[in-house]
């Protein structure tokens, strides 16, 4: 049995206030490139099986200690019926993009099974009226518990499903498995030890803040960086509802490296940050509420070490990232996107990456779980604005993947929403049929944003302007208005 981290529990902490904190993908397959151009129910099912080895994710189940006194744990179960797992649906004709959104979405609002090992699969068929796609496609979306995976972690996690050719790989059989299993008693017992650790522990974090405080102060006397205050309350902040919506606007690669590259200094991460902003200021302004202040956004960081490369569950740090929408000019945004990522990453660095996985694991279980739910039932944790969206970087293959012999496509992913975070963008890299892709997926509370469609032509658009503003290419007739909130299409 492993012990969850503090910020591993975090997100189990967080579904306990009633917000859900799964991540997904959901990767579409053209299945003609499968032997007989056929992938069958009964052959992904054998897949999985023979593969379900090579994942401690869909093997084990949550484990919590008696009266919450200690983090919980990770039991290996013996026999998993995968079946129990995997669901085959298909979508109502005509079976077009808008509808598998649509399904998407429910899929993803709904709560995982917290007594199973803590994944789904859902394989869906009936997508022939999806532009673009060939006849046949199917699509396979998958859900694993933020606790289990982080964005690397998945990055890790897919490709053991999938196959370089569409010929399908041998993995070799599952090694024999020792099953660890406590008892309640020796999880109180460990969970007596922890707790007496936990006063060294807080003083030793303690120690490590006074130089992180000198840093920061003296960061914030040469200019470094400066603290983002005063952050705006926007449509997307307030109480979570059940029901989520998606959407994900694509983007051909070599056009953003070339707006990039017609900024000096400029990253992919900012591009795809400034046109987030301009896709916020023009949905915001058709709903009449912008602020006139800058919106911020939250972009999480992979903190590992290069020896903690391989390890699972969540090593994330967060930088608070400023959007710049209150500036118009897409390309002078760019500018200012990025030296405000600049001053983030110095200011990160000033307070030490780790600090957020250090500080979580220093609180004792139970009293972070019972902090949060107060928090939640007092309504303290929709009175702070921490920033308006997520925004994060999620590296996709590099390589084309095939599976069950079929080929991948396309795809869009889904995060979880945060207290008082209505609003979740990823920003997905990846390789398809030779050709470099990048997106920007979107998942949103449904009462905060009841239009994705609309949030989705604003993000176009606002990639139409900045590649304009760069590039010099000719922009489109503007399809959203400002005064009704409409979307022509």
């Amino acid at each position: 049995m492993q012990q969850l981290s503090g910020q591993d529990a975090m997100f189990i902490h967080t579904e306990n206030m009633g917000i859900p904190q799964h991540i997904g993908v959901m990767s579409i397959y053209d299945q003609s490139t499968a032997p007989e151009g056929l992938v069958r129910f009964k052959q992904i099912l054998q897949l999985l099986e023979s593969r379900s080895h090579l994942s401690p994710i869909f093997n084990r189940r949550l484990r919590k200690v008696p009266l919450s006194l200690d983090q919980p744990y990770w039991e290996d179960v013996e026999n998993v019926d995968i079946e129990a797992h995997v669901h085959h649906i298909a979508l109502p004709k005509p079976g077009d993009w808008r509808q598998l959104c649509i399904l998407a979405s429910r899929i993803h609002a709904r709560p995982l099974d917290m007594s199973k090992p803590l994944w789904e699969m859902y394989v869906i068929e009936g997508l022939d009226s999806i532009r673009n796609l060939p006849k046949g496609c199917f699509a396979v979306m998958t859900k694993v518990h933020h606790s289990a995976m982080d964005g690397a972690t998945g990055a890790r996690f897919i490709p053991l499903l999938h196959d370089l050719s569409p010929e399908i790989t041998d993995v070799g059989e599952a090694p024999v498995k020792i099953v660890e299993r406590y008892n309640d008693g020796h999880m109180l017992s460990k969970a007596l030890i922890n707790n007496l650790r936990k006063p060294m522990q807080f003083m030793n974090l303690v120690g490590s803040a006074i130089p992180t405080w000198r840093r920061i102060q003296r960061g914030k006397k040469e200019q470094d960086f400066a603290p983002l205050e005063d952050k705006q309350k926007t449509l997307f902040q307030g109480k979570i509802s059940p029901h989520r919506v998606c959407d994900a606007v694509p983007f051909a690669f070599e056009d953003i490296r070339a707006i990039k590259n017609a900024v000096a200094g400029a990253t992919i991460n900012d591009t795809m940050l400034c046109i987030v902003s301009g896709g916020l200021r023009k949905y915001l302004a058709a709903k009449n509420a912008l602020p006139e202040k800058t919106l911020v956004s939250g972009c999480p960081i992979d903190v590992r070490s290069n020896d903690e490369q391989s390890s699972g569950g969540n090593m994330v740090g967060f930088m608070t990232v400023s959007l710049h929408s209150d500036i118009e000019d897409p390309k002078e945004r760019l500018k200012a996107i990025h030296d405000a990522s600049m001053s983030s990453k110095a200011y990160a660095e000033a307070l030490g990456p780790r600090m957020a996985v250090d500080v979580t694991n220093v609180l004792p279980g139970g009293m972070l779980s019972l902090a949060l739910r107060a928090a939640s039932a007092t309504g303290l944790t929709e009175a702070a604005v921490i920033f308006n969206t997520v925004v994060t970087n999620v590296p996709g293959p590099t390589k084309q993947l095939y599976f069950c012999g079929a080929k991948m496509v396309d795809g869009i992913n889904f995060g979880p929403l945060l207290p008082n975070v209505g609003l979740f963008q990823i920003v997905y890299s990846s390789v398809m049929n030779k050709v470099g892709t990048i997106s920007i997926s979107f998942t949103a509370c449904r009462k905060m944003l009841p239009d994705p469609d609309l949030y989705s032509a604003c993000l176009e658009e606002s990639f139409q302007e900045l590649k304009t503003a760069c590039l010099g290419a000719e922009a489109p007739k503007p399809k959203v208005s400002k005064t009704k909130a409409e979307v022509s299409l």
